[in-house]
């Protein structure tokens, strides 16, 4: 058994429309919500053996608070220029490279990819995750190769204005 956790990134700054929408940094809210969401995790006593996430500076910026909240070390961030806009099925294909050793693991990315990825892995109808949001699934491998459709169940969906 595998657990995963799916991490939308927090909500981005729009204020400069000349800059790339991949060096886009966090608003205001989203500097807050990034923290909060980490802080929760912590809480939940979460802990990870890799957080793998989009290079886009919103994405790395959540990783970076998540990391921090629960104590893994952001130099150990992996970055994967692969799941910047990724959809499903390169979710899949990147998760399938997981180093075997690896029990958890989180991924930190954007939408429509990764709700349309936790529906797809999970069985699950999401509408859609929300900036921060959090999902946790149980995979039923014993590989990350092995990773497919509907191998899983979730079990955790936690996001900002859940409270």
């Amino acid at each position: 058994m595998k657990t995963l956790y799916i991490i939308r990134h927090a909500k981005s700054s729009w204020e400069d429309p000349d800059l790339d929408d991949f060096d886009r940094p966090l608003n205001d809210r989203g500097e807050k919500d990034a923290p909060r969401m980490g802080k929760r995790l912590h809480k939940m006593n979460v802990q990870t053996n890799l957080i793998c996430s989009s290079p886009a500076n919103r994405a790395l910026t959540t990783a970076k608070y998540i990391a921090e909240a629960i104590h893994y070390p952001d130099h150990a961030i992996v970055e994967n220029p692969r799941l910047y806009h990724a959809g499903d099925d390169r979710i899949l294909d990147i998760i399938r490279t997981f180093d075997p050793g690896i029990e958890t693991a989180m991924i930190v990315g954007h939408n429509p990819g990764l709700t349309d990825f936790v529906n797809a892995l999970l069985g699950e109808g999401i509408r859609n995750i929300p900036t921060a949001g959090v999902v946790g699934g149980r995979l039923k491998i014993n590989l990350w190769k092995e990773a497919k459709w509907s191998c899983g169940g979730m079990f955790l969906f936690e996001y900002p204005k859940k409270d």
